[in-house]
């Protein structure tokens, strides 16, 4: 598990943008099972890759769309190790994937990004193809 200090600014880059963190398994199931609406959940971790383009991507996504979701939630991989696991539970049948972002609407998985679609792609990739998603499932 990844120190409090270490993460604190990559959890903070999402939570200070209006991101409700999940630190649990039980806020998770909470949040996801029989949600109405449409919930985008990060789920975050300390790689280049979410750091590079991944939080850059899901904010700026956020700040040039017109349909947004409805919910914005988060969990950290490798440091909130139980929320993690029963948000990859709902991301079922992908593969465990860190970052990644799912897009859950009325309780089912709508929209799945997995980290082999963040690699290698720059914010700008990542924001335009979340507000295709926006504008299909928001």
């Amino acid at each position: 598990m990844y120190p409090p200090e270490l993460v604190a600014p990559m959890k903070a880059q999402l939570t200070q943008n209006g991101f409700e963190e999940l630190t649990s398994a039980e806020a998770v199931e909470k949040h996801l099972k029989d949600h109405k609406g449409t919930s985008l959940l990060v789920i975050n971790s300390v790689c280049g890759c979410a750091a590079g383009t991944c939080r850059p991507g899901v904010l700026l996504s956020l700040e040039k769309s017109s349909k947004k979701p409805d919910h914005l939630t988060t969990v950290f991989a490798g440091f909130d190790t139980e929320a993690t696991q029963k948000a990859r539970e709902f991301t079922l049948p992908f593969p465990p994937s860190s970052p990644a972002i799912a897009l859950f609407k009325d309780g089912e998985l709508a929209h799945m990004v997995e980290r082999h679609h963040i690699e290698g792609r720059s914010a700008e990739m990542i924001a335009d193809h979340l507000e295709q998603v926006y504008d299909e499932f928001c």
